[in-house]
């Protein structure tokens, strides 16, 4: 009798000598997962490439299928659920985001202010006098 943690994954041979249908399933899993990542990157280049859809309208497209392509990875292959084992994977993730999202916007702020703030070229040209 084999005794099995909800924290660990354990696989089985069946009685055939093949893996259990546990295993199987988590390979089902990846699959789809992959299936639906491959799909999203050929509808990806297809919307870059096509001109059904309104030319200012291809960002918005493609950073749609950017978000729904990261959604997929998240849960297909990276496993992230709303179980109650995987809050500390969800907090982690959302620190990371608010790093990156701080850093982004600190940067593009302080570009966007920098011509404002500089001085302007002729009065740095009279202080080198």
């Amino acid at each position: 009798m084999t005794h099995r943690h909800d924290d660990e994954l354990e696989y089985e041979d069946d009685d055939r000598g093949g893996a259990s249908d546990e295993h199987m399933a988590h390979l089902g899993t990846y699959a789809l997962g992959l299936t639906l990542a491959t799909g999203l990157t050929i509808a990806s280049f297809w919307v870059a490439k096509t001109h059904v859809i309104y030319d200012p309208g291809i960002p918005m497209a493609l950073a749609t299928l950017a978000v729904a392509q990261m959604g997929i990875h998240l849960v297909f292959f990276l496993h992230l659920t709303t179980a109650p084992d995987n809050t500390n994977n969800i907090l982690a993730l959302a620190f990371g985001l608010l790093i990156v999202g701080l850093v982004i916007f600190g940067s593009v702020w302080i570009m966007a202010h920098l011509n404002h703030n500089l001085m302007p070229m002729q009065q740095l040209m009279q202080m080198q006098r």
